[in-house]
């Protein structure tokens, strides 16, 4: 039965994988963005954390997460013939990927994480049951590699202390790469990492060998890392690799250390109370599973690490769910089920309708319609769409390198005012400050009603024409009880959702 259950999930893992919902836009611009730029020269938005003078992002773990998979279809294309690989093609190939990642190693680890076969079964399932392993791990996010790479690091760390008689060099070896890997991805590994590692200080003394393996891959890796770096972020410098490793080395871990310890820093992008992560966060992506805290199996290295690091990141002042990603699988594999009876009945119900809920929200039409509307917009001389500046309103951030090879101006207008959106396109279109374009696009949410008043009333100076629409999009940015209510509120973003490329361009009736 459960073999059954596990294969059904993963059918619906996999097609929330190929779902393109789009969670946070981070998923985008701290990897497939820059990558994609790099190898297939893509015009690309570098965000903050690459152009910085001391930049916090490390292009090293990108490179065999995503870059290795675009230099294979680009290889595959070349030896096939074929003309350059569709940015839709390294979209969906990258999903792929993630699902693979999440189905292998995830999984796997939790197999070797929980030792009894009947226990085992169960974390299973609960771990792939999750919308959290439906969505956010089949993301390009790099939460999603720092939950692989936490679960096997606690997976070396379980097989050192399994064999105390033995050095474990080859566990104490792959355990300072992974380390060091994972620092170079997010710096907040150490919070889920440190906690459970100190059980390995009394074989450490034991075994004065594995901490000096440990150490030794740990720092080769790191000097790895910072090479790259290095090379990436003084790529315009007439310096050799060596000299600029010597002189002004680029070690993005500490960067990024300094910046998140600075209060005013982290206010650009939202200061949070410590209890965030308690009474948002974790129920947010356990919800029911919650209530599994009282039926916790015995102490173990996951629960550890899952129970510390939710302590020492709620002592950061920016918190966001997704930074306890590490700690869903973590927790689920660390609990047991009620007793058969009416409790376990209704907890199955509440963890079922939880998921499906989150899982359809999150993973089909939370921010849908963006990647699917960039694609088209790269793809517009097949529709002749005649577009050359393109306005995005009331979504998240479009990844450019989304369009390809097509020059086309994209404008992202994030929230602003509906008025002062209005004033943007149709300066755009008259030809304001030297701007002048024959047409424009505005992509919109359809739940945004200031536009049905817009096109109204200004028809006799402006033609909008409806180029491309898909309704797998919501909004939730655009909630707003206080003036709608909630009904309201509900009617507009629910019976509204959807995402609609407009084509506005003069009317050249009127002006005869």
């Amino acid at each position: 039965m459960w073999r059954r259950t596990y294969l059904l999930l993963l059918l619906v893992r996999i097609y929330l994988a190929l779902s393109p919902s789009y969670i946070h836009p981070d998923e985008n611009f701290q990897g497939p963005e820059i990558i994609a730029g790099q190898i297939f020269g893509y015009p690309n938005l570098k965000t903050w954390e690459f152009t910085s003078s001391h930049p916090v992002r490390s292009l090293f773990p990108l490179w065999p997460v995503y870059g290795l998979p675009m230099l294979v279809l680009q290889w595959v294309w070349t030896e096939t013939g074929k003309e350059a690989v569709a940015p839709r093609v390294i979209y969906y190939a990258l999903r792929l990927l993630m699902f693979i990642l999440s189905f292998v190693l995830e999984d796997w680890a939790i197999h070797e994480l929980v030792q009894s076969p009947r226990e085992r079964k169960i974390a299973v399932v609960l771990v792939a049951s999750s919308y959290v392993t439906w969505t956010y791990q089949t993301h390009t996010f790099s939460n999603a590699v720092e939950t692989l790479v936490v679960l096997w690091s606690i997976v070396m760390i379980q097989r050192i202390l399994d064999h105390k008689h033995r050095s474990s060099l080859l566990s104490s070896a792959l355990l300072g790469s992974l380390v060091a890997f994972g620092l170079f991805n997010r710096i907040t590994i150490p919070a889920f990492l440190v906690p459970p590692g100190l059980y390995l200080v009394p074989h450490f003394l034991r075994k004065p060998f594995s901490p000096l393996v440990l150490c030794s891959t740990f720092i080769l890796t790191s000097i790895l890392a910072v090479a790259v770096d290095s090379y990436f972020y003084h790529s315009s410098s007439t310096e050799s690799l060596f000299q600029i490793l010597r002189s002004d080395p680029t070690i993005t871990p500490l960067n990024s250390l300094l910046y998140n310890t600075s209060t005013s820093n982290l206010s650009l992008h939202g200061l949070h109370p410590p209890y965030q992560h308690l009474i948002a966060s974790l129920p947010l992506l356990l919800g029911p599973a919650l209530l599994l805290f009282c039926y916790i199996r015995k102490p173990s290295l996951s629960i550890i690490s899952a129970l510390s690091a939710t302590v020492l990141l709620s002592l950061i002042p920016h918190q966001e769910p997704r930074f306890l990603l590490p700690a869903v699988p973590l927790i689920l594999s660390s609990v047991r089920l009620p007793r058969p009876g009416p409790l376990r009945r209704y907890w199955f119900i509440s963890w079922i309708i939880f998921n499906i809920i989150l899982g359809v929200l999150m993973g089909i039409f939370h921010q849908g319609g963006v990647v699917p509307a960039q694609i088209w917009l790269g793809q517009q001389r097949q529709h002749d769409a005649e577009l050359s500046k393109v306005f995005w309103w009331r979504t998240y951030s479009p990844p450019v390198w989304l369009l390809g090879g097509r020059e086309l101006v994209t404008v992202d207008l994030m929230g602003m005012k509906a008025d002062e959106m209005m004033d943007r396109v149709v300066g755009a279109v008259h030809g304001h400050k030297g701007e002048e374009h024959s047409s424009v696009g505005l992509v919109a949410p359809r739940s945004s009603v200031d536009l049905d008043a817009w096109i109204e009333t200004t028809k006799s100076t402006l033609v909008f024409e409806q180029m491309w629409m898909t309704g797998n999009h919501l909004n939730l940015d655009d909630l707003d009880f206080e003036e709608d209510g909630v009904r309201g509120t509900l009617e507009r973003v629910l019976g509204r959702r959807g995402l609609v490329v407009w084509k506005v361009s003069r009317n050249l009736e009127s002006q005869r």
